[in-house]
C-alpha cells in the first residue's frame, strides 16, 4: 500500500510545482487518512517542506514539494570520489 501511496502523491506534489499542504492533498486524494499521508510524505526521499503558510490560532501548515531530478543528472560511482574542479583563475 505504502508504495502505491508514494507514487500516488509523488505524482500530484509533481503536478502542483507551488506545492500543497496535507488538507489540499486530503482534498485530491480522498481516500486516505491523514495520518497516511503524512507519514508517507515523512519517508519520500525526494519531498521537502517549501514554506509554511498560516493558519487558524496563531498555528502554520507545511507546504510540501518534490524535487524533480534533472535528466542529465549522474549517478554516483561506488567507492569514487569527485574532486572540485577549478575554474580558469584557479579558484574553486
Amino acid at each position: 500500500m505504502r508504495g502505491y501511496a508514494s507514487h500516488q502523491l509523488r505524482a500530484l506534489l509533481r503536478l502542483h510545482p507551488d506545492g500543497l499542504t496535507v488538507k489540499e492533498i486530503m482534498a485530491e486524494v480522498p481516500d486516505r487518512a491523514k495520518t497516511s499521508i503524512r507519514y508517507v510524505l515523512r519517508n519520500l526521499p525526494d519531498a521537502y517542506i517549501d514554506r509554511w503558510e498560516s493558519a487558524p490560532r496563531k498555528q502554520y501548515r507545511a507546504v510540501w514539494c518534490v524535487v524533480i531530478p534533472p535528466e542529465d543528472c549522474p549517478h554516483p560511482t561506488k567507492g569514487k570520489r569527485y574532486e572540485r574542479q577549478e575554474d580558469e583563475t584557479g579558484e574553486r
